[in-house]
């Protein structure tokens, strides 16, 4: 194990004995007693990995100085088997060591939207809706349909998604980016395969999105960094949408960041989702910009293997689902679009994207 995580582990061990003191003393809070817990798990793992090294290097030492046959034979048994529980041990505890990206306890908001391929694009972008919505009902998590939007010929153009379970945006923010398939249309009189794309942005969702909510998200910007403009509905909702000034449109006049809300035939409600909506993406904008930051800070130190030009591809055809990013693939194509294999995928790209922090965090450690 590297030695930084190892330091890491150390410095875990004092804020475990600082949030226990807390705890002991009755001073905490809900949030403290969530750290503690995640704290407690943690260094319960990397003491259990320690246990199992002294273990291993016990028995090895049996091996080499020992010479009752029956013993080498009865050390050299465990030794197998506990070789490989070694191996994924340290897979798993190395990965929790790493710094936690910041929301990654959050739920999350999904924003999909049709790219290049017309209405082959737009059916492609709802195939897309439904694996997320099928991917959330696999894990048993809640769900809300944010807001959905069709264009004159009835083809989808927008639709956002809430996958309300904590650890959801940590879960999913592998999927931002330009999804492409490759498949034969319904109209396609020819028999040719056609390529479209549509466009996934994943947020951490920062506030419920409901009118209880709405004070408080309200209260997190200054009123000369907002317009609020309330305008008719148009769409769907019938005579009493387009009647009344239901509809609303929030603009961040520092980023220029707009969001229109009109799913609702309530103002409020309305109000409600569009500044979570905001809220979310303000929110990974900030991360983007630290991992900007993060890239930039290591550029001069290590290889990048930032591969985000090249995404993933679903290819009907051939049955087949890649992601570039990581190498993965899968001849399952309806069981990935289902849910049901969508778990080994988020492990791949969590070990293929291991190093890169692992670098980040050497980086960081040499500009100190």
């Amino acid at each position: 194990m590297h030695p930084l995580l190892l330091k890491r582990a150390e410095l875990l061990q004092g804020e475990f004995t600082e949030l226990e003191n807390k705890m002991r003393l009755g001073n905490f809070d809900q949030e403290t007693a969530v750290k503690f817990s995640k704290v407690s798990v943690v260094l319960d793992l990397h003491h259990s990995y320690i246990r199992d090294w002294e273990n291993l290097k016990g028995l090895v030492e049996i091996v080499n100085e020992e010479t009752d046959k029956e013993l080498i034979a009865e050390a050299e048994s465990e030794i197998k088997a506990l070789v490989p529980e070694l191996q994924n041990a340290t897979q798993v505890v190395q990965k929790l060591l790493l710094p936690t990206f910041k929301h990654s306890d959050k739920p999350a908001i999904l924003e999909l939207r049709p790219g290049v391929g017309g209405g082959e694009a737009a059916i492609f972008t709802r195939d897309l809706l439904n694996m997320y919505i099928a991917v959330a009902n696999h894990n048993q998590w809640p769900y809300t349909l944010v807001s959905e939007g069709e264009n004159s010929a009835g083809f989808l153009n927008e639709a956002i998604i809430s996958i309300d379970a904590p650890g959801a945006y940590n879960f999913l923010r592998h999927e931002s980016g330009v999804h492409r398939v490759q498949r034969i249309p319904a109209t396609e009189v020819k028999g040719r395969i056609h390529t479209s794309t549509a466009a996934v942005v994943v947020l951490p969702k920062m506030s419920d999105g409901t009118e209880q909510s709405l004070a408080g998200d309200e209260r997190q910007f200054m009123p000369n960094e907002i317009r609020i403009d309330t305008m008719r509905a148009g769409g769907k909702g019938g005579q009493h949408v387009n009647t009344t000034d239901s509809a609303v449109r929030i603009v961040h006049l520092p980023t220029g960041i707009t969001v229109m809300q009109q799913d609702e035939r309530s103002q409020p409600k309305n109000k409600a989702k569009a500044f979570s909506i905001l809220r979310a993406r303000l929110a990974q904008l900030e991360r983007e910009k630290e991992i900007a930051e993060q890239k930039k800070l290591r550029t001069d130190q290590v290889k990048t293997t930032d591969r985000s030009d090249k995404f993933r591809t679903y290819n009907y055809p051939q049955n087949r689902v890649t992601d570039h990013r990581c190498g993965y693939l899968i001849h399952d194509l309806p069981g990935f679009m289902i849910g049901s294999k969508f778990a080994e995928l988020v492990e791949k790209l969590e070990e293929a994207e291991f190093e890169d922090r692992l670098q980040t965090l050497i980086a960081q450690e040499h500009c100190k």
